[in-house]
């Protein structure tokens, strides 16, 4: 853990070309952090100074820092099935503005997600699932309102994968915290989409 006062050493937009070189690192084969660096966890046993928070999923496939080709060190990552955001990770995105005072916060969704499948089946299949999984797909649902209930089952999951990855957003941007830290103008919040076949990451554009 480290103190709320230390100051902002990358900017949000620095911090977010970091991510998308990093991204390019890994797609053409140079990653530059391939093993463990034991002298650079050495190096910060007593504080951390994260660049970036991430909003990942749990997929097995999308480890945020071999996609950004980050270090020990670089990014504060919170994953959750559905990249969804609850109490508990909502205080995990507070704990990393007010005493990490990451300048970047990333929601990354994923194609083929398996909890947006899910989602999508409890909503237009009445497909019934286990208890608690019903209870975090009740975090996705509301981000599924404008989805053609008549469309293809693929291109349901493209659009509900990007609406869930701007749901989280919103709810983040909406929150106390969030206007609070947009106010100080240091702050950016981005959505992202990782492409698994490729392994390429795709920034959402940006709504007003």
């Amino acid at each position: 853990m480290t103190s709320n006062d230390h100051p902002i050493l990358v900017s949000a937009e620095e911090g977010l070309q970091r991510l998308m070189d990093g991204n390019a690192r890994f797609l053409n084969g140079t990653a530059r952090f391939p093993t463990v660096r034991k002298d650079v966890l050495a190096a910060m046993a007593s504080e951390q100074h994260p660049y970036a928070t991430i909003i990942g999923c749990s997929d097995s496939r999308v480890p945020p820092e071999l996609v950004f080709d980050a270090n020990f060190g670089e990014l504060f990552v919170i994953r959750v099935a559905g990249n969804v955001l609850s109490p508990e990770i909502a205080g995990t995105l507070q704990y990393a503005g007010v005493h990490l005072k990451t300048p970047l916060f990333l929601v990354l969704g994923h194609e083929n997600c398996g909890a947006i499948h899910a989602a999508l089946d409890v909503k237009f299949r009445n497909a019934a699932v286990p208890a608690r999984i019903e209870l975090l797909l009740q975090s996705i649902l509301p981000a599924l309102e404008e989805i053609d209930a008549y469309a293809e089952p693929a291109i349901q999951v493209e659009q509900a994968v990007e609406a869930n990855v701007r749901w989280t957003m919103r709810q983040i941007a909406e929150s106390a915290e969030g206007r609070f830290r947009a106010a100080e103008g240091v702050y950016k919040l981005v959505g992202a989409v990782f492409e698994i076949a490729t392994g390429r990451v795709r920034l959402l554009e940006q709504h007003a």
